[in-house]
């Protein structure tokens, strides 16, 4: 039996890698030495996929300090915050690393405008995952394409969609292991790491945006409210994905 181009016998040993660098991962809590996991398990290249995040700078960080071979680069989707935009340089000033920085097809953009307006992303949940889709989970294949390993900054306390997110897992979707090296850190444990190394952070995590996506589809939270409220607002609270992050995989458990 064959899963796409792909011999069974590879995808069952894809996910037998995952399972057994998900339980290698979940053995320190130690950032440096979990990179270090992956670094050596995945064999090809290995692609960090940031979106200039408190997370993701932590990871950066960590990329830079230990000097891992890995492929960095966001997806500017053109409605980024100024903030976000700002973080981009000032994080590669800081860490010499050249941040690839990817963006939609021009033509995919104006077909999408032209059909849903230029806020028509609110007007149904699938004109929004329209949205997304061109203007992330598109240039996202372009940039995993080729990739062995993907890395994000995917927390298990972001939401209660990804309660369960485990260290590595294999992704039917692109036929790489994603790879989740602070996904059992609490906010406390995260806050701590970029204090005590003066890690640069998005100025808009100090004004109430724990998350940050979209200028037109993010704001601040309110007291109280989950960490991901503030994106895509005026949809339901449970699920809120842009489709980057919410494909089925192959849990490994622990």
């Amino acid at each position: 039996m064959a899963w796409g181009n792909q011999p069974a016998r590879a995808l069952t040993d894809g996910v037998e890698a995952a399972r057994v660098l998900h339980l290698e991962m979940a053995s320190s809590g130690d950032l440096s030495l979990r990179l270090d996991l992956l670094a050596s398990a995945i064999k090809g290249r290995i692609a960090f996929s940031t979106s200039l995040g408190i997370e993701d700078q932590a990871i950066l960080h960590a990329i830079a300090a230990s000097g891992a071979a890995i492929d960095v680069f966001t997806l500017d989707t053109g409605r980024l915050f100024p903030e976000t935009i700002d973080t981009i340089a000032e994080s590669e000033a800081r860490y010499g690393i050249k941040i690839r920085v990817l963006a939609p097809e021009a033509g995919e953009v104006e077909a999408l405008v032209a059909r849903d307006g230029v806020l028509g992303f609110r007007n149904s949940i699938e004109a929004r995952k329209s949205c997304c889709h061109v203007r992330k989970v598109v240039p996202l294949k372009r940039g995993l394409e080729g990739a062995a390993g993907w890395v994000t900054g995917l927390r298990r306390g972001q939401s209660g969609g990804r309660a369960d997110v485990p260290f590595a897992a294999w992704d039917e979707a692109f036929k790489l292991i994603k790879l989740n090296p602070i996904a059992d850190w609490p906010l406390e444990t995260l806050e701590a790491y970029i204090q005590e190394h003066a890690i640069p952070v998005n100025p808009l995590h100090a004004n109430g945006f724990p998350s940050i996506g979209c200028a037109p589809c993010t704001r601040a939270i309110r007291p109280g409210e989950d960490i991901r409220a503030g994106r895509w607002w005026w949809e339901s609270d449970w699920g809120k994905e842009c489709g980057l992050h919410d494909r089925p995989r192959a849990v490994a458990a622990e």
